[in-house]
């Protein structure tokens, strides 16, 4: 019996990541790979493939299956995630036909709540927690595009068998994804939302790519206060993190290409809606609850939030 995984969200994320299994597993015998889509995204897909472009080479790529349908989709053995936070709840009740109490949920959003989200909403199904390092967007229906070679998967969970996440990991592995099954996720899936979450609250704030933010020493400043917030509250809970953990986040944005920015920098230019509670709001409130003075990402909440299209 085939393996049957499934991928919501053709984004920049589960684009990319859902194509090199959609090429790795092409016609196989052993594992089959849906991509839950919709509207244009479906059809495009359906017509001419997935395509994938990075810095020096495009591919295209085919699903087993193309579909919003749940009776097409149908049961699944895994099911990856990668919309936008503020489409969790949606998205997933959308499928739930396809949800049994056997599917393993791998959530990869930029957030740090989506698990306890989405366990709320399936209380009985295992869900992992999971985290990502590309810069990847979509630059029209049906096509992603890649910048740099940076790209890492982390997966993990403090419950789930073994065999279950050896299992996915070696999925992995064949499709050639640079992915690493680690014992401290919750840590691992922290560090990359101090990332993320002082990127995008800093980019959207500011207006400015990551160049410009490194290259100005008040925008600099802006950032790294952020940083300060955030990894105070990441100490106050507890969690087991490098001390040089702004140190090493500096650095990481520094390997980052000049001209590329967060994905909710790009939204709010767009004009579309933006992942403000998750990753900006998320922080103001933990610091309320630990008692953390958030100045910088206050102000940062109190701008963003007068746009009508945040959330």
């Amino acid at each position: 019996m085939k393996t049957r995984i499934g991928i919501l969200g053709m984004g920049g994320v589960g684009g990319y990541f859902g194509g090199l299994l959609a090429k790795a597993y092409f016609e196989s015998d052993s594992v089959e790979i849906i991509f839950i889509a919709r509207g244009e995204t479906q059809k495009t897909i359906a017509q001419n493939g997935l395509k994938i472009i990075q810095d020096d080479s495009e591919m295209t790529v085919f699903p087993s299956i193309v579909s919003d349908d749940s009776a097409v989709i149908e049961k699944l053995d895994y099911l990856i995630c990668a919309t936008k936070t503020y489409d969790i709840e949606e998205s997933l009740l959308s499928i739930k036909k396809n949800i049994t109490k056997n599917t393993v949920i791998l959530p990869l959003y930029n957030g740090v709540d989506a698990p306890a989200r989405i366990s709320d909403l399936f209380p009985d199904n295992e869900v992992l927690q999971g985290c990502v390092y590309i810069v990847s967007m979509i630059v029209s229906s049906g096509v992603i595009k890649k910048i740099g070679t940076y790209e890492k998967l982390f997966f993990g969970s403090g419950t789930s068998p073994i065999a279950t996440l050896n299992k996915l990991q070696s999925i992995f592995e064949k499709a050639s994804i640079e992915s690493y099954l680690v014992d401290n996720i919750e840590e691992t899936v922290w560090e990359k939302f101090i990332f993320i979450s002082a990127l995008a609250s800093a980019t959207s704030f500011l207006n400015e790519n990551i160049g410009e933010i490194l290259n100005s020493q008040s925008s600099r400043g802006v950032y790294v206060s952020l940083l300060n917030e955030i990894t105070m509250i990441a100490a106050v809970k507890g969690l087991n993190l490098p001390a040089d953990i702004i140190l090493q986040t500096i650095l990481k944005l520094e390997k980052t290409p000049r001209d590329a920015t967060s994905s909710m920098h790009r939204d709010l230019m767009a004009g579309r809606k933006i992942e403000l509670f998750s990753l900006t709001e998320f922080v103001v409130n933990e610091g309320i609850k630990y008692e953390i003075e958030t100045p910088t990402y206050q102000m940062v909440l109190d701008k963003l939030s007068s746009v009508s299209i945040s959330n």
